[in-house]
């Protein structure tokens, strides 16, 4: 008989975030629950905020070089400009591959050393770590210039299960 499958744990938290500064404030106070080995992975419109937060979470883990979008180099590495861990950030929007094309990156050689930042990850992966922290930031969608942003944290496995969040509020 098989044994039954037990879901790994999940913890999530709902943020509203109404400014490009509060995005890159949750970046930097995000920086303080991360540590070497976790995978956060990024999702929402073009323009949502992604690359906002992940600046911010670069200013937070104190690392060089200015945290942009990477999307035409695919993925950048800050290293660590103290003893904290280096972050790589990863654009995935162009590679329809899934985790073959992920592989070529060398991601799961980076990520037990590194904290690594996946833009438009989803289904591209989630197979490099059982533990992570998904990130959804939703816009109102059309001709807006509305700078809200409702943010929901969603962190998987046991690394994430006792995480507090609510650190994320202040």
């Amino acid at each position: 008989m098989e044994a039954p499958h037990n879901p790994a744990p999940v913890n999530s938290l709902d943020l509203t975030v109404t400014s490009p500064e509060q995005m890159g404030d949750l970046g930097r106070r995000l920086a303080k629950l991360l540590r070497p080995g976790d995978l956060v992975m990024l999702s929402g419109e073009l323009g949502a905020g992604k690359t906002t937060l992940t600046r911010g979470l670069g200013e937070g883990l104190g690392v060089r070089g200015a945290v942009s979008s990477p999307t035409f180099v695919i993925a950048r590495v800050h290293p660590s400009l103290s003893d904290g861990p280096p972050l790589v950030h990863v654009d995935a929007y162009r590679l329809g591959g899934g985790l073959d094309e992920m592989e070529d990156l060398d991601l799961d050689v980076s990520l037990p050393e590194s904290v690594i930042v996946v833009e438009w990850g989803d289904g591209k992966v989630e197979e490099l770590s059982d533990e992570r922290l998904r990130i959804a930031i939703d816009r109102a969608v059309g001709d807006t210039t509305d700078e809200v942003r409702e943010v929901t944290l969603t962190g998987v496995g046991e690394r994430w299960a006792e995480a507090d969040l609510t650190l994320l509020t202040a």
